[in-house]
């Protein structure tokens, strides 16, 4: 049946929704050439793709205000998918940046504390994607703060560590995951053309 056909009936059209929620790497993924964008490309007509993208924030202010964007009753309760997606700003370095840093128990603990959260509202297991922090390109990286009058405050060794929390965590809880961390590195290489993490994944890949 055509869609004129359907809306011709007085009937709502709604399609399912997919959750993208993350730090910036969500929240910028709809700019020209970002993930996000892509995949609402790829499911135009079939779902709509909601970003719940929260520039610098760590899973601690995550799982405050997961909430407060999926809960029973509210027009966002069963999507399709959800994704969660932090750790970038988690890794941070706790000497060279105590705000975002967020010690690596805790990161288990508070991705956790969001997959029981979402099965709670109705969205099981099999509807959730982790996905781990992307490597980051320390040189590139290291560029970005000399500019801000600051230390290199993050190594890759130490996103590996989240990482693989992750990892875990998803094996645990068990959903899905996407181990972007191990994807975007070629033995153990960070591609040159990376600026850093939390640009990896937009049109400048």
């Amino acid at each position: 049946m055509a869609l004129c056909d359907v809306a011709g009936c007085g009937s709502s059209l709604v399609w399912p929704r997919v959750v993208l929620f993350g730090d910036s790497i969500t929240q910028f993924s709809f700019q020209q050439g970002g993930w996000g964008a892509s995949l609402a490309d790829k499911l135009v007509r079939k779902c709509d793709v909601l970003n719940r993208g929260f520039s610098g924030y760590n899973t601690r202010w995550a799982k405050i205000i997961l909430p407060r964007l999926i809960r029973k009753g509210n027009i966002l309760d069963n999507p399709v998918a959800v994704t969660i997606f932090f750790g970038a700003n988690d890794s941070a370095l706790k000497e060279e940046n105590p705000k975002q840093h967020i010690p690596l128990d805790e990161y288990v603990a508070n991705l956790k504390s969001m997959v029981q959260h979402l099965r709670s509202v109705g969205v099981p297991e099999d509807r959730v994607i982790l996905i781990t922090p992307p490597p980051l390109c320390e040189a590139a990286w290291e560029k970005a703060c000399v500019v801000q009058g600051c230390k290199l405050n993050r190594l890759n060794s130490i996103v590996g560590e989240y990482a693989s929390a992750c990892l875990h965590v998803a094996r645990d809880c068990r959903t899905d995951v996407l181990d972007l961390w191990t994807l975007m590195q070629t033995d153990g290489q960070v591609g040159k053309s990376l600026p850093y993490h939390c640009c990896c994944l937009t049109g400048e890949m």
